[in-house]
């Protein structure tokens, strides 16, 4: 009997052992103390690059960077990470994303991007972050430090917000606090069929009347006075977008659709817009620079939409945005491979693009479109020590290998699900 007991016992432990170092790692301790990186190559996504780089950074700040052959330093009670070889980037952001919404894209219960309704700009993704996600370190580990987790469904789908990948909650991690609204565009045309037997493409019968709601909403809410007509949620969160205080993402593809929506953008005066998807943005280049919008490309893994297009022209299209002068990032749609980030931007200099812009296409622009550069996206003093240490070019996954990463000064944990995996099955066939 007491065998039997000891034997319970025991597996009640190994299970417990097991459970335990399967969860995330715990989020990054404060910082001890002023750290000096030394003799790195620096990519400060200023467009600057040091090869015998220093960078100093102090209570969550980045205190200097600059060649180390050329000044006199007292490190005395600094940490020294000797980083010879390496190259140090600002910490990688994915913008327009589901990170922290999905989990496993056929559980229904792991899903939380999606509101019913057509119009619910009072909505928060915030709030349903989930900062337990398994997905978050995988990504974290490919030097993604910052997203801006989104909601979906409907015309105006609510607003978003930057987080920080590491954290205990979603007010830990939250960086900038509803940065946008996001409008989705209606369609003009739709695709029948499915991916392997494509039909053909349709006309939406109701785009005309699609566009009418939008026009018809933003003016109530123009017109929306607290005092006269009481509290509206919906109304309510509409203002700061209508006085410039928040973004509006306008989520549109086809080239007639990106037209109809920076006409109906340019209605108002003070709303800043960033173009969300924007498949055929070549298409109204013109327009897109005379409006002055930044642009976040959704995915350039896939085909052109039109047959008669060049095979190859999602992948030239940050060239060709970059090069007239249009900042421009790039995402993915949902969770799916959303942790390559870094090589998508490396496949963008393969196709034109070169190698400053492919950076700043994954750091500065994303940051500037998000509000956030004043602290994140470069490498500049009196900005955020939120940075990674990377064997290789991050852009090139043949030799990108994320040492180390920092968010606000704190090291995060690069252990993730993968590679305990790795390990297990290692372990096994060794």
């Amino acid at each position: 009997m007491k065998t039997n007991l000891y034997i319970a016992v025991l597996v009640l432990f190994m299970s417990t052992l097991t459970a335990l170092h399967a969860q995330n790692p715990a989020p990054a301790k404060e910082m001890a103390g002023p750290t000096a990186v030394m003799n790195a190559t620096i990519h400060t996504a200023t467009g600057r690059v040091i090869n015998n780089g220093v960078l100093l950074f102090k209570d969550g700040k980045i205190e200097m960077v600059e060649d180390a052959t050329n000044i006199r330093m007292d490190l005395t009670g600094y940490e020294i990470i000797a980083a010879e070889g390496m190259h140090v980037y600002p910490g990688l952001i994915l913008p327009a994303s589901r990170m922290g919404l999905s989990e496993i894209d056929a559980v229904r219960a792991t899903l939380d991007y999606r509101e019913v309704g057509d119009f619910n700009p009072h909505v928060r993704s915030a709030i349903a972050f989930n900062t337990d996600s398994e997905i978050i370190p995988v990504t974290r580990s490919n030097g993604i430090l910052l997203t801006q987790p989104m909601p979906e469904g409907g015309i105006i789908s609510g607003s978003s917000s930057v987080m920080h990948l590491d954290g205990w909650n979603y007010e830990d991690a939250l960086v900038k606090e509803d940065v946008g609204i996001h409008l989705h565009w209606p369609k003009l045309f739709r695709n029948t069929g499915w991916w392997a037997e494509p039909g053909p493409t349709k006309k939406e019968e109701s785009y005309e009347d699609d566009v009418k709601k939008i026009n018809d909403f933003f003016a109530e809410a123009q017109a929306y006075d607290r005092k006269l007509s009481g509290n509206n949620q919906k109304m309510s969160a509409m203002q700061a977008v209508l006085k410039g205080d928040k973004k509006l993402f306008i989520h549109a593809n086809y080239g007639k659709e990106i037209r109809d929506a920076l006409d109906f953008a340019s209605k108002y005066d003070q709303i800043e817009v960033v173009l969300v998807g924007a498949d055929e943005a070549w298409m109204v280049i013109e327009e897109i620079k005379k409006a002055g919008v930044g642009v976040i490309l959704s995915e350039l893994h896939r085909l052109p939409n039109r047959p008669e297009d060049d095979y190859d022209l999602p992948f030239k299209q940050p060239a060709l945005l970059a090069d007239a002068g249009i900042r421009v990032s790039v995402s993915y749609e949902g969770n799916r491979s959303s942790r390559n980030l870094p090589f998508l931007a490396g496949h963008a200099v393969a196709y034109g693009m070169n190698q400053a812009d492919a950076l700043k296409m994954i750091t500065l622009w994303p940051a500037e479109m998000l509000g956030i550069s004043n602290q994140y996206g470069s490498l500049e003093e009196d900005k955020s020590a939120t940075f990674i240490i990377s064997a290789g070019d991050v852009l090139d996954m043949r030799t990108s290998k994320i040492e180390r990463a920092f968010i606000d000064g704190r090291e995060v944990n690069l252990v993730d699900k993968q590679k305990r995996l790795y390990e297990k099955f290692k372990y096994k066939y060794e």
